[in-house]
């Protein structure tokens, strides 16, 4: 009987479903980077969230892996090249929670152009502010999405008819298709030039680490708006902080961060987010986009439709 190890909560369902496939599945929620090398030669299916890395070290520790199969979208913790000289076939769900990742940054957007954070907190305290709260409206500005691809589409398709300017840039895209008429297709410098809110959708790679940086911010239009749902190294932090504190970013909706593991954080990064965690124009949630009741459900689905398609 071939294995299957399950090293981070999924739904009842993608473990029933490799057990019907007939593997036995060992679900082990404890296991991380100091105990996998001891028990990853047991399996020829492996599923891993952010926790685990497979990189060469840990693949040539397991001579029976022929599947790799990832919670979510991002890849960055995964040797991909290597894997595929080994004949390893990696399987990642970014149809699984697209859906989430949209509904939370449109949420995010809206509680910070109507001041709700504070607001509720307020509220709560028995104050009644109302001129101070007083908010802005999306209907007229111009969206700029960077990444058009299964949550970047997505996040355009729950705007559709908002009546907003929606652009985007795609490096690796080069046509969306009728479906997308709606979306005007732009260079990046269209992107910054004229977008009220940018949207970042973009995978982790050398390519766009700290991809909005100084010079970034410096080409974008003035009090822009920056939502970051995707991955927390393509936003240089202390940058971000910076341009917010002098007013040059109007607000920002981060969902992702550079160090998301706050016990670690070093003086700086300590320094660093106690800044960000201290402003009123910001919207901070703890890297959940993507972490909804039905995703959690329809990333077990993807997963064992693409083992299906891929045996």
């Amino acid at each position: 009987m071939v294995r299957a190890l399950v090293t981070d909560y999924v739904h009842p369902l993608l473990i029933d479903g490799l057990k019907e496939r007939g593997y036995e599945v060992d679900y082990n929620t404890n296991v991380n980077m100091d105990t996998l090398p001891e028990v990853i030669h047991r399996y020829t299916l492996v599923v891993i969230n952010s926790k685990i890395r497979m990189f060469k070290d840990i693949i040539d520790l397991a001579p029976m892996l022929k599947f790799i199969c990832r919670l979510g979208s991002g890849l960055e913790i995964i040797d991909l090249e290597y894997a595929a000289k080994k004949n390893i076939q990696v399987i990642n769900t970014p149809t699984g929670n697209n859906n989430a990742v949209a509904e939370h940054a449109m949420g995010m957007l809206l509680a910070l152009a109507n001041n709700l954070i504070r607001a509720d907190r307020e509220v709560r305290q028995f104050q009644w502010n109302r001129e101070k709260n007083r908010g802005w409206e999306l209907k007229g500005k111009t969206l700029g999405i960077i990444g058009f691809g299964h949550t970047g589409s997505q996040f355009a398709k729950k705007l559709s008819s908002w009546e907003l300017n929606i652009l985007s840039y795609d490096k690796y895209r080069s046509e969306y298709g009728p479906e997308w008429d709606f979306v005007d297709k732009v260079a990046l410098e269209d992107i910054l030039n004229k977008s009220d809110v940018i949207s970042l959708h973009l995978p982790m790679t050398e390519e766009t680490r700290n991809f909005v940086d100084w010079d970034f911010i410096n080409r974008c239009k003035d009090k822009v708006i920056i939502l970051n749902t995707s991955r927390g190294k393509v936003v240089k932090t202390l940058d971000l902080v910076e341009a917010l504190e002098e007013g040059r970013v109007g607000g920002a909706c981060l969902d992702v961060f550079e160090n998301e593991k706050p016990h670690t954080y070093s003086h700086s990064e300590t320094n660093t987010y106690t800044r960000l965690n201290s402003m009123e124009n910001v919207v901070l949630s703890p890297h959940i986009a993507g972490w909804t009741f039905e995703s959690l459900e329809k990333i077990a689905q993807v997963t064992l439709n693409k083992i299906d398609f891929a045996i």
